[in-house]
């Protein structure tokens, strides 16, 4: 599990394709491996993703298939920047919101616009997304913790605080460049309850007097 609150950036200094898969080695000055081994999970972009190697100040994964097609690692590139996120602790200082590092879909950039200090960016989703997006609800883009500002259609806003400008690849952001989302994991478990009650009620096919009158029966 994630947080949500990135620990640090790193630079993609390899990326080969091994054959459907895809080696990634991930450099970064700035992300404390020393208590990392290989097999612990590390969120790139927000992507839970397990280490296999490490070395010095690198670490490398193999990237899948399915992770492929479901992010926007299929486009990327050496020297691309990324947000960071070693799994949280049960010791740790929960700062975010409930991560999994299971990306949902892939968003597009529709604008950035600067206010005072900020930035306010707005985003298009996929439309099978946008049901679990609500107005200061929580979202997960790139692996970074946002509030959800406004929402109309399928088009949601955030705002970026300097520090999270400075400290994750948001700065890197242009219109149009495609991103990681991962919705909040209670709406998605709310969904899956609901779904589930609404069937069992759906199954009860006892008949009593206010099936009969549903369905044109005259009672009486």
């Amino acid at each position: 599990m994630f947080t949500g609150i990135i620990e640090a950036t790193g630079t993609v200094s390899s990326l080969h394709q091994v054959g459907l898969e895809s080696w990634l080695t991930i450099s970064s000055h700035k992300l404390d491996l020393g208590d990392v081994k290989a097999g612990d999970s590390v969120a790139i972009n927000g992507c839970c993703l397990t280490v296999a190697k490490l070395k010095d100040n690198c670490f490398s994964t193999y990237v899948s298939q399915e992770t492929q097609r479901s992010t926007t690692f299929g486009s990327l590139s050496t020297g691309a920047r990324v947000n960071l996120e070693k799994a949280m602790l049960a010791t740790s200082r929960f700062s975010g919101h409930i991560v999994s590092g299971h990306i949902d879909g892939v968003g597009t950039i529709l604008s950035i616009k600067t206010e005072g200090k900020s930035l306010r960016v707005e985003f298009e989703l996929p439309n099978d997304l946008v049901r679990y997006v609500a107005v200061k609800g929580s979202i997960c883009i790139d692996g970074t913790s946002f509030t959800v500002n406004t929402v109309s259609g399928n088009v949601f806003s955030i705002n970026v605080i300097p520090h999270t400008l400075k400290e994750t690849v948001v700065g890197d952001y242009k219109d149009g460049q495609q991103v990681n989302v991962e919705v909040d994991l209670v709406a998605r478990y709310l969904e899956s309850l609901i779904q589930k009650e609404n069937s069992a009620k759906s199954d009860n096919t006892s008949i009593d007097i206010q099936f009969l009158k549903a369905h044109g029966f005259q009672l009486g």
